[in-house]
Formats: structure tokens, C-alpha cells, sequence
């Protein structure tokens, strides 16, 4: 089957091996994880685990979702674990099936196809170019009645944008009054300067109506394993969502690798401290090439270049994330994810070879 497949997502790293050979020398910009690779903890955890991959998992996650809630300050029973933030995702769209839904554009596309192949109606709200594609109070009068579902990445991607915090708690707000669900995307929210400060979580208790997604794939570099999981305080919504996908989502070594990374606070603190002194030098070195640069938060960013890059650079062993799929974007903008200096160095050095 030699038909090439065009993909929604980066990080198709099995692609470029098809194309180059296993033993080719990638650097993939593609795929937002943490650069440090797998925490030793988790990677030990991982190799611990198989003598008890002979028996189910726990479908309830009980373990996980445990820790979890010690983690995040919530009930366990407020935790609601899946095979990736992505299978909650569409486990959301499937269990409420809501007649309209909100997006913004740009955003993340599984939102999108997740609530369409539930025979949703989307209405998506344009984020502003000139805004820096931020979130702005004109997006409140489009949560109207009969919208049933609301869905929000903080911070965006590609953008890395963040919404105000005064803003998203009208937002939720204005949600409760509509009868909508609000789903926050706080996947990336690790890498905030101040993560505390942004979330929503604080505000489970009071709205029954929001939900908060979170991964373990970003901050650990875990995309592999596939972890990701949910909050609300809504025990009846997260039943129901329990109920829309399969038992045994979350395998025995996801559920393992889960225990073992909340364990490693040390890995975070470097990863988020490596993202928070090399995203500003990556940007520089983009604008310093003739790129516009979106000010993002996040560990990547937004940046557009007249001059293709995506085949170019993929030559030279690099994957870059064209943005052409992305509704508002087109096929000048690329996202990039902040890696180590040398990596990010390499991409520069690459970008400025194509622009010649």
C-alpha cells in the first residue's frame, strides 16, 4: 500500500523513515514535547510493568486517577483518564452529541472532526491577525442559546496564545447561562511562566458545566504512550463519558508510566526552565531571518515565511509543521516547537540556507 496518506498532525516521523531510511539523522520541530525525551523514572516504570501486561488493565484507572487528584488538588472522583487527551476528547463529542458547538480558528483540528463526526453543527469565531490571534470579548455574544458545547486550548495552539484570565471567567460564565459545556484545553498549560495563575481548575466546584483537558504526552514527552485525562466536578457528565469510549482505554504501562511521571517534579522544572530561556532566542532568530512571529507562551510558535519550507527542510532531515490545514491559517505559516539551543540553532541554520 504505497497511497500516500495526508495527515491532520505532525510528528510523523515514521514518514520521513519510509522516505529517508530508519538510520536517518531527524530533528522533528513538528511535534510539541518536551525535548528532554522520556523522564528515567517513567522509562524505568515502562520496562518494570511488563510482567503484568498478561492481565487487563484497570478500567477505572483507580491508581491514576488517585494520584492524579493528589496532584491537581481535585477528588479522584473528579479524574476521568484516557488514551490521550484526543480520545476524551472525541468521548466528549460522542457522549453529548450537542446540535452547535464553538470553536475558535485557528485551533487545534480535533475538536472540529471529533464533534462533526458526532453530527455536530460548528460555528468556528476568527481570532484576529492583527490581534495576534488572541481571544477578544466579542467572542462572549457568540455563546448564545442553543450553542450546547464550547471549546477553548489555553494556551492555543498554533497560536500559543493565552486568553486573560478576567475574560476566560466570563466565558465560563456566559457558558452556564447558554446550558453550555465549557471545555478547556490546558494540554499546554505546564508551560505557562505562571501555570497556577491561569487555570481553571480552581472553578470546578462552582460549574458543573466545565471541563478541563490535560496530557501527559507535552511536559514529559510521553506522545507515545498515549495518557491523557480530564477534570470536572460533573460526576454524572464524566460517566457518561466513561461510557462513550472503550473499558480498557488506558493500558496497564500508560497507567504505570502515569504514576511514575508525577513523581518527577525535578524533570519539569528543567524542561519548563530549558523552554522558558530558549523560546525567546528562537524567536529572535526567526524575526532576524524576515519571519513575522507570533509572541507566543507556550513551548512553540507561530511564524510565517512567503518562502516554502515544509520539502525544503524536510530534505535537510528537519520536520517543520505547515499550517496551511488550520482554518484562518494558510500555507505561510508554519509552527515550530522550542527545543534544546543546538537543535533550534540547527533549524536556523537550516531556514536561512533555503532563504538563501
Amino acid at each position: 500500500m504505497n497511497k500516500e496518506i495526508k495527515l491532520t498532525h505532525g510528528g510523523d516521523w515514521a514518514g520521513f523513515a519510509a522516505q529517508y531510511g530508519a538510520e536517518a539523522p531527524l530533528l522533528d520541530c513538528s511535534a510539541n514535547v518536551s525535548p528532554l525525551g522520556l523522564p528515567a523514572g517513567v522509562a524505568k516504570a515502562l520496562a518494570d510493568c511488563v510482567d503484568r501486561c498478561s492481565r487487563y488493565p484497570d478500567p477505572l484507572c483507580r491508581a491514576l486517577c488517585g494520584a492524579i487528584g493528589e496532584a491537581e488538588g481535585v477528588p479522584a472522583e473528579w479524574v476521568l483518564c484516557g488514551n490521550g487527551a484526543a480520545d476524551l476528547i472525541w468521548r466528549a463529542a460522542l457522549a453529548l452529541k450537542p446540535a452547535r458547538a464553538l470553536v475558535t480558528a485557528p485551533t487545534f483540528a480535533e475538536y472540529q472532526a471529533a464533534l462533526e463526526a458526532a453530527g455536530c453543527r460548528v460555528e468556528a469565531y476568527r481570532l484576529r491577525e492583527e490581534n495576534d490571534f488572541a481571544l477578544d470579548e466579542a467572542f462572549l455574544p457568540a455563546i448564545r442559546p442553543g450553542v450546547g458545547m464550547v471549546f477553548l486550548c489555553e494556551p492555543n495552539n498554533p497560536t500559543g496564545r493565552t486568553t486573560p484570565r478576567p475574560l476566560l471567567e466570563r466565558v465560563l460564565a456566559r457558558c452556564r447561562e447558554a446550558g453550555a459545556v465549557l471545555v478547556v484545553d490546558e494540554c499546554f498549560g505546564d508551560f505557562l511562566e505562571d501555570p497556577a495563575a491561569h487555570t481553571l481548575k480552581g472553578s470546578l466546584a462552582n460549574y458543573p458545566n466545565l471541563v478541563i483537558l490535560k496530557a501527559f504526552t507535552k511536559i514529559y514527552g510521553m506522545a507515545g504512550v498515549r495518557l491523557g485525562y480530564l477534570l470536572g466536578s460533573d460526576e454524572g457528565l464524566l460517566d457518561r463519558l466513561r461510557r462513550a469510549g472503550q473499558p480498557w482505554a488506558v493500558s496497564t504501562p500508560a497507567q504505570e508510566a502515569g504514576l511514575a511521571a508525577l513523581q518527577e517534579t525535578e524533570y519539569v522544572r528543567q524542561v519548563r526552565a530549558l523552554i522558558a530561556r530558549q523560546r525567546p532566542i528562537l524567536a529572535a532568530g526567526l524575526r532576524a531571518l524576515g519571519c513575522r512571529v507570533v509572541e507566543g507562551e507556550a513551548n512553540y510558535l507561530l511564524f510565517r515565511c512567503e518562502t516554502p519550507l515544509i520539502q525544503p527542510l524536510r530534505r535537510r532531515g528537519i520536520l517543520l509543521r505547515s499550517c496551511g490545514n488550520y482554518e484562518g491559517l494558510d500555507d505561510t505559516w508554519y509552527r515550530t516547537a522550542v527545543r534544546t539551543g543546538p537543535e533550534n540553532a540547527r533549524l536556523l541554520a537550516a531556514i536561512k540556507e533555503v532563504l538563501g
